[in-house]
């Protein structure tokens, strides 16, 4: 139906500005709610596929996602080393709980794929199966991202952390440093087909030479638009269009622009349609959008970096960091300081 798998793969490599060609190496039966039944298909026919692409031409990036045959997969690895974009998004757990992978696939991906991929992008509770290790806590999760990394990856984002009341977390892991993110729209990065479309995505931006970081933010910017805020509602519909197009403009603008009139503006509509809008598809105003979004990256900045809260305040555009302090305690019922020590003592 469109919302995981080759179709919605080839779907974002188009919306991306790319052009896609693809191996099918299962047949699955699914809809928006997961996968029921998976059928892998004979090496010789996945390996027919992918010889009859690189007769024709040289992809400049290569995602490899879900297979359940060893042979297949050390097949697939010894065919595509040369590329230097190789994107690793094995899917173990289905949304179900059942497994999609038996032991000796995992061991083949690890061993074949995982030595030669530049990217490698898995859930946490994917990983957990793979490390044979709990993943409860942000530091579990660097933990596990370095574990990954001598696994031969030389990127990792580790994804779908949801430890943290509230929110949903992820790690990008790279040879010299680690940087969290995280969300309060739960539901929206747990929707089926989310982590196949970001890592097809991821890997669209990197055939189109953006390195690792700007390539997972471009990819970040067309998940908001196109899949984390979009609506179950048709997406040929008016309001819901606009919505996504207001959430991409936030998560552009939000540290220079904190009024519902600049966004309206930029959507060439009123503010009173906007608020329309938004109480359609979420239940809240532009302004509580708005500051959902900018308190999220407040609580981010002070729990993951070393900047001062003066900095943080001048980053996130408040004129005054009394201004700064004054808002954030109107969300949180501390002051900056109070939360980050907070955070610092658990």
């Amino acid at each position: 139906m469109g919302h995981a798998g080759i179709q919605a793969d080839v779907r974002t490599i188009k919306d991306l500005g790319g052009y896609a060609v693809t191996v099918v190496t299962a047949v699955t039966i699914q809809n928006s709610m997961g996968i029921t039944s998976v059928h892998q298909l004979p090496t010789n026919l996945v390996l027919g596929q992918l010889r009859a692409v690189y007769e024709e031409m040289l992809p400049q990036a290569i995602k490899v996602g879900m297979m359940d045959n060893a042979t297949t997969i050390s097949s697939i690895a010894k065919e595509i080393v040369g590329c230097s974009n190789i994107i690793c998004s094995p899917v173990i757990l289905a949304s179900h709980g059942g497994l999609l992978m038996s032991n000796d696939s995992l061991q083949a991906y690890r061993q074949h794929l995982f030595p030669i991929c530049q990217v490698l992008i898995i859930k946490c509770t994917d990983a957990e199966i793979l490390l044979g290790q709990r993943i409860s806590t942000d530091a579990d999760m660097s933990e596990a991202a370095n574990l990954l990394h001598d696994m031969g990856p030389e990127w990792v984002l580790l994804r779908g952390g949801t430890f943290a009341k509230g929110r949903i977390n992820a790690l990008l892991s790279g040879p010299d440093s680690q940087k969290y993110f995280s969300s309060v729209n739960i539901e929206g990065w747990q929707r089926h087909g989310v982590g196949g479309t970001l890592s097809t995505a991821i890997a669209a931006r990197l055939a189109q030479e953006d390195d690792v970081p700007t390539a997972i933010t471009n990819a970040h910017n067309y998940m908001h638009s196109q899949v984390v805020y979009a609506s179950a509602q048709p997406r040929s519909l008016q309001p819901h269009n606009l919505y996504n197009r207001f959430m991409t403009l936030l998560s552009q603008h939000y540290a220079t622009a904190h009024d519902v009139s600049f966004y309206a503006a930029q959507l060439s509509i009123s503010t009173r349609y906007l608020s329309q809008i938004t109480n359609v598809v979420c239940g809240r105003s532009p302004k509580q959008v708005i500051d959902d979004y900018l308190i999220q990256e407040c609580e981010q900045l002070l729990s993951t970096t070393s900047l001062t809260i003066q900095q943080i305040s001048n980053q996130l555009g408040f004129t005054t960091q009394i201004a700064f302090a004054k808002f954030f305690k109107s969300r949180k019922g501390c002051s900056p300081t109070v939360f980050r020590d907070g955070r610092i003592l658990r």
